[in-house]
């Protein structure tokens, strides 16, 4: 839920500096962009912080080496968060993200189903953690240079 409230408020904030005047968030697509990345950062810190050990949980018991693939999706992560901002690199960052998220997926459909827990909260229902992935996927997607300009 962090990941989608830091979304959400970070591409508020931006699109305010934006119409505060601040010429690069003077539009959604570089807002969104920049939400996207804040999102990301705080997303792939969760891979290494105190909710690691919720973070290995998650992925299904049938993976091996379960605390490589924490580290590996937090780089992934970081890496992604980077991509988007480079121009050379932002549309192939977005592709590649989607592909992770979807990737990451089924650890989320393991957590609700197992109902385990992130910082001792319970994850959320199945249901919400879809609608949340296709916001999460949509929002990497709409910040790809496919739909707006690029960086300048």
């Amino acid at each position: 839920m962090a990941p989608f409230i830091a979304l959400l408020s970070s591409f508020v904030l931006f699109r305010g500096i934006g119409l505060l005047g601040w010429p690069y968030f003077d539009g959604w697509h570089s807002s969104l962009r920049a939400a996207v990345v804040v999102m990301l950062l705080l997303a792939a810190s969760a891979h290494w912080g105190k909710r690691r050990p919720d973070l290995i949980r998650m992925v299904p018991p049938f993976f091996p080496k379960r605390e490589w693939i924490v580290t590996v999706t937090g780089c992934l992560e970081i890496a992604g968060a980077i991509g988007l901002l480079l121009p050379a690199f932002s549309f192939a960052a977005s592709v590649c993200l989607t592909v992770l998220l979807l990737a990451m997926f089924p650890a989320n459909v393991y957590a609700a189903r197992e109902k385990l827990t992130i910082g001792g909260k319970p994850v959320p229902k199945l249901s919400f953690r879809i609608v949340l992935q296709i916001v999460f996927i949509a929002a990497v997607l709409l910040s790809s240079p496919m739909f707006g300009p690029e960086l300048g």
